[in-house]
């Protein structure tokens, strides 16, 4: 008698999430993230500014190489020259040396800059856009929407919308 009434109800509780699921409707869309980005004005100035900055530290950069050019010229020059004594060609060399050095530390630490820089710049854009999606996701009943710009999804649905239009409204982007 247990195994009857066991069996209709293992049933009903099987078929419950079957029929709740078939209820709910996904609804997906897609968005290809660097659109948006490219589409943002914040984004050219934030470009441009880095952009300043990378140029002023290239600048930095290729004067350390000038400095280091003349000074292995003299250089040369004094080992060419046969009345040179070891101590002057010693000071020179660690001049070269100490000139390398910084220009190898300047490098290090610009890039390191340049890429804080970015990331100072660019985080606040990046999160208006996350959450002009997310606002435009939950306002028009999305469940999933995936960003195509990584070239991780292989296939897009027709049923799949591009909320491009929608973010660039939320946005306030022509």
């Amino acid at each position: 008698m247990k195994k009857v009434f066991g069996v209709p109800v293992l049933m009903v509780l099987l078929l419950i999430p079957v029929s709740l699921f078939a209820q709910s409707t996904i609804k997906l869309g897609h968005i290809d993230s660097r659109l948006v980005f490219a589409a943002m004005p914040e984004s050219d100035t934030a470009t441009k500014q880095l952009e300043r900055e990378a140029s002023a530290m290239q600048k930095t950069l290729e004067d350390l190489q000038v400095e280091f050019n003349k000074k292995y010229e003299d250089y040369m020059k004094l080992n060419n020259d046969n009345t040179t004594s070891d101590l002057i060609l010693r000071t020179k060399e660690e001049e070269l040396r100490t000139i390398q050095e910084r220009s190898q530390t300047f490098q290090q630490q610009a890039e390191q800059s340049l890429a804080e820089k970015r990331t100072e710049l660019f985080k606040p854009i990046q999160d208006k856009a996350i959450k002009a999606v997310n606002d435009v996701a939950a306002e028009n009943g999305f469940t999933y929407i995936f960003d195509t710009s990584g070239g991780a999804v292989a296939y897009t649905s027709p049923d799949s919308q591009d909320i491009l239009p929608l973010v660039k409204a939320k946005l306030g982007i022509k």
